[in-house]
């Protein structure tokens, strides 16, 4: 059930988690102002048992040969509450309980999007937590980890000893503005309490995020107006949902995948987001999840999955879940699900015709360029960069070459 890393980096894996548990620190027995309730819980917890809930986003942007384009997954501002740490708190010495690491993330082919690990035990149970990403960076984590490595040959977070606290009651930090980080909160999860030199900190998950560079099992490929969706690895891949938003218009179709290959319509935008909402908690709950943490993922993800664009949800296939983020939980749980959907974008001749009409009024010698540069940012958002990338590989047309390419480096320099 558990993966360990590859023979490559064995040795420094090790050593480092090695360090960790020489210099760990046994953990007070009660979170402050706890209060105890009695326990409602529907599922079986033994003295002896405990269970771990995962899930998580892969998303990617397809190319016109259908395989991941090359993006910046970390273009723009951050959608995270302030206390969430990453790679700037990193460099500044937050987030870690010892030493310092920086890694400046450029372009990858995946954002790896919220996972977060949800806990369930009968009693006060401590654990040592980690996760190994071997084709991908770490960027942003809570609460404080005990060390942290990106390298060459990947990404690590180690929390170490954290102590898992059921049917516990705590204030959970919160920030005056809105964020969806939130939502994830709203299970039967027991606390997780991390304890530092300086503070403890509890929250209901351990929560990561990453980016990386490695193939998803789907290709998506847009062929006028259906998609060619294509198993290119050999992790088979059943089912899957089409989605499109245009212009607050929304549809959606169920696709099986047959000797791995389906071809599908776009579909009809004629339903409602309440339909997809459905369709999605009732896969993620036949992948094993707790109708309570399949509800919070797509509540979490609400604003984003079903914002204007199409594109592609499926579930990983396990066995490159395991592969691709090596988690290492000890003791072992008992029961141990892990859920990441791969989501992928789709740019579509819309997208790019909206685009060019914002670039029409434009001319050598305009001074807009900055006030269309935001419209094409409000538009397309973090996705607008490799947009504007597929049609300048695509145009031969010299003039709106020099258009896009001048918009690029304005959306560039407005989303760093």
């Amino acid at each position: 059930m558990m993966h360990k890393p590859s023979r490559r980096f064995a040795p420094l894996f090790a050593a480092i988690m090695l360090m960790i548990l020489i210099a760990a620190k046994p953990e007070s027995r009660t979170p402050g102002a706890q209060q105890r309730q009695p326990s409602r819980k529907a599922w079986d917890l033994s003295a002896r048992r405990l269970t771990v809930h995962e899930w998580g986003t892969f998303t990617a942007i397809a190319g016109r040969d259908g395989k991941p384009i090359e993006w910046r997954p970390l273009a723009g501002p951050s959608d995270l509450p302030s206390f969430v740490y990453d790679l700037n708190s990193e460099h500044e010495g937050k987030g870690l309980r010892h030493g310092r690491q920086c890694f400046k993330c450029e372009e990858a082919t995946v954002r790896m999007e919220t996972p977060v690990l949800y806990f369930y035990a009968a009693r006060e149970t401590t654990l040592s937590v980690s996760v190994w990403f071997p084709q991908g960076k770490i960027t942003e984590w809570y609460p404080q980890a005990r060390g942290m490595l990106n390298s060459d040959s990947g990404g690590s977070v180690f929390w170490g000893r954290i102590t898992v606290v059921p049917d516990a009651t705590q204030v959970l930090p919160v920030e005056a503005s809105a964020s969806h980080y939130y939502a994830a909160r709203d299970t039967d999860a027991a606390l997780v309490r991390v304890c530092g030199k300086q503070n403890q900190e509890i929250e209901k998950f351990l929560f990561y995020r990453g980016v990386g560079q490695f193939d998803l099992p789907l290709t998506v490929r847009l062929d006028g107006n259906r998609l060619a969706i294509n198993n290119a690895g050999r992790d088979r891949v059943a089912t899957c949902i089409v989605f499109e938003n245009r212009n607050g218009q929304v549809g959606y179709s169920v696709g099986r995948l047959r000797d791995g290959e389906l071809v599908i319509e776009r579909p009809p935008l004629d339903q409602t987001r309440d339909g997809i909402e459905r369709e999605l908690v009732s896969l993620l709950t036949s992948e094993g999840l707790y109708e309570k943490e399949a509800q919070a993922m797509v509540a979490t993800w609400r604003d984003s999955w079903f914002e204007d664009g199409l594109r592609v949800f499926y579930v990983v296939p396990r066995r490159l879940t395991d592969q691709t983020l090596q988690l290492s939980i000890e003791p072992q749980p008992t029961e141990l699900v892990r859920v990441l959907v791969g989501r992928t974008e789709v740019i579509t001749p819309e997208m790019e015709q909206a685009i060019r009409q914002q670039l029409a009024p434009l001319n050598d010698a305009s001074p807009d360029l900055p006030s269309v540069t935001m419209q094409v940012i409000r538009s397309h958002g973090r996705f607008a960069e490799p947009i504007l990338k597929e049609m300048l590989d695509q145009t031969k047309d010299e003039r709106m070459r020099r258009y896009l390419n001048s918009i690029l480096r304005s959306a560039r320099t407005a989303l760093e």
